[in-house]
């Protein structure tokens, strides 16, 4: 499960609540295009803006409408105890792995995190993948602290940040990791215009935003890059450049994504939830350049 393509859609929604919907459609496209697995309620799924009962209705709907490819949902909270709810709550909706941050207000130290995991891990009864993401949660793993958490009976993958554009330095730091963690635990890249080296480094999936809305697109990606072909991978990721671009002078992949979803009708506006906002202006009209150059379908 925690390897190949792990798409990642949007929650769209606006203050009344979620576009059920909207967000049923996406998740159909991804069983259509036969992604490895889908990934809701991660930060593209804008989990943390959520209350209790829209995440176990977001889980519920989206294990009902992937068919057979396995569902991955987001747990983090600030709380232990909101974890452990959110936790239980995919799995009574089938979910197939949980994945979760270290979310916080106060700086986490190495021994809390760890206890969080520790905890957690004894309520589950699916894998769990340890998403490591300090641009949100401003806790960074050591590879020490990840290679304790990974032996922990649940933890099956680590989405890591995303590596150095260059695949010597990149292969160096996941056999790094690696070296410190059980056989049977993937390594997955995370920020998708690091997909292309990450995968060719070594890591086994791609917890991709992009894939979230053009699967075929970052399952060519991803399946040149398990096939090593260097070649082909590297030119599919130097052909999205004009995209990710765009997530490099926008504050990331959420803001684009969710630009690209409303002006491509996959979602209506507004999609994100206040005081998110997606692009505006001159932004918005780059993003839309950015899509009829690429053709992306």
């Amino acid at each position: 499960m925690f390897t190949g393509l792990s798409a990642f859609p949007l929650t769209p929604m606006n203050e009344q609540g979620i576009h059920e919907y909207e967000f049923t459609r996406l998740v159909e496209r991804l069983v259509e295009a036969r992604v490895d697995s889908i990934g809701v309620l991660g930060s593209t799924g804008n989990y943390a803006y959520l209350s209790g009962e829209e995440r176990a209705r977001v889980a519920k709907l989206c294990v009902e409408h992937a068919a057979d490819v396995p569902v991955v949902v987001g747990i983090g909270a600030l709380r232990t105890r909101d974890v452990l709810t959110h936790a239980e709550n995919a799995q009574q909706a089938g979910a197939s792995g949980v994945l979760l941050a270290p979310v916080s207000y106060q700086k986490l130290t190495d021994d809390e995190v760890f206890s969080l995991f520790e905890t957690v891990c004894r309520s589950l009864s699916v894998p769990l993948c340890v998403y490591d993401n300090p641009g949100t949660t401003h806790f960074e793993f050591s590879d020490e602290l990840h290679g304790r958490i990974a032996q922990l009976p649940q933890v099956h993958s680590i989405k890591i940040p995303p590596v150095q554009n260059d695949i010597a330095a990149a292969q160096a730091r996941v056999a790094r990791l690696r070296g410190l963690i059980p056989s049977d635990v993937t390594i997955g890249i995370s920020g998708d215009p690091a997909a292309a080296t990450g995968m060719l480094a070594g890591c086994d999936a791609w917890y991709s935003v992009i894939g979230g809305l053009y699967p075929e697109t970052a399952l060519a990606l991803t399946r040149a890059a398990q096939a090593k072909d260097v070649k082909q991978a590297c030119a599919l990721s130097v052909a999205l450049e004009p995209l990710w671009a765009l997530y490099r002078d926008y504050g990331g992949s959420l803001r684009v994504a969710a630009t690209i979803a409303e002006l491509t009708g996959k979602v209506s506006q507004p999609c994100l939830p206040l005081p998110l906002q997606t692009l505006q202006g001159d932004a918005r009209k780059r993003v839309a350049a950015a899509i009829d150059a690429l053709q992306l379908s």
